[in-house]
């Protein structure tokens, strides 16, 4: 129950952080209609990710409670993406360079496949 609550208070404060982040990129870039507030989440999400990790490989271990609440809850909150990058990364980074494109494939064809599917599903009912 413990982690669970953790995971949450860290999924709060992740999701306050993308909102304010995301609403700060989107009053500075202009007229452009390219999704530059998620690509900055995203990428600050993994870059992040790839911080706490090279971290706690060189310090040691973080206890699962702690795991729970950065990566689950506040990178989880704040990105997604940050897991499917640190995920892959660890593929490519264990040699599972074959797991590690497929993964890169599935998630970006399945992912835009999915919201495509979804929306044309919604849009054929109206």
């Amino acid at each position: 129950m413990k982690r669970v609550l953790l995971v949450g208070l860290g999924g709060a404060i992740g999701s306050i952080l993308r909102y304010g982040l995301g609403t700060a990129v989107g009053r500075v870039k202009g007229a452009t209609q390219f999704p530059l507030e998620t690509l900055t989440v995203n990428v600050l999400g993994c870059l992040v990710a790839g911080m706490l990790a090279g971290w706690a490989e060189a310090r040691g271990p973080l206890t699962p409670e702690l795991r729970a609440f950065l990566f689950v809850g506040i990178l989880g909150g704040f990105t997604t993406f940050s897991a499917f990058g640190y995920e892959t990364f660890g593929l490519f980074r264990d040699g599972l360079r074959g797991p590690g494109l497929a993964s890169v494939a599935l998630q970006l064809v399945l992912g835009v496949g999915a919201v495509w599917g979804g929306h044309a599903l919604i849009r054929g009912q109206g």
